[in-house]
């Protein structure tokens, strides 16, 4: 049923649950893992020799931590993850990457790091702007 499991990460509670779902169905169905976190433009600018190219640089690797611990969960449960860090708004890049991999689902975490009580923002624009299959977790 699955062969292209596109699971964004963006390190919140919601996404950790995302996560075991995401690898759970892999496991299942046999299927392939695209971890991926999106560093948003739209907070960082990319400025040369600046402070905010120190706050860059420590966003990438904060999002490489995140993606390597994604793929040593992954070999732990004997699923394949391949990762994947970009820069730009978060929803256009999910996007674009689900259609890149030809995704057969996407699962992301319901709520992510700045939303509490309802559908994080991200999640919600996902929906609204693929036909891609969404799970939202």
């Amino acid at each position: 049923m699955y062969e292209t499991i596109l699971f964004p990460t963006d390190g919140s509670e919601g996404s950790a649950r995302a996560e075991q779902t995401a690898l759970g169905l892999a496991d299942q169905f046999g299927a392939e893992v695209h971890a991926m976190h999106v560093i948003d433009t739209r907070h960082y600018s990319e400025p040369a020799l600046s402070a905010m190219e120190l706050v860059t640089d420590e966003a990438e690797d904060r999002a490489m931590d995140l993606l390597a611990d994604v793929i040593d969960t992954g070999e732990e449960r004997g699923v394949e993850v391949t990762s994947h860090c970009c820069h730009g708004v978060p929803h256009d890049e999910i996007i674009a990457y689900a259609d890149d991999i030809d995704a057969d689902i996407i699962v992301m975490g319901y709520r992510g790091q700045t939303h509490s009580q309802k559908m994080g923002s991200v999640v919600d624009r996902v929906l609204q702007d693929t036909e891609r299959q969404v799970l939202a977790v």
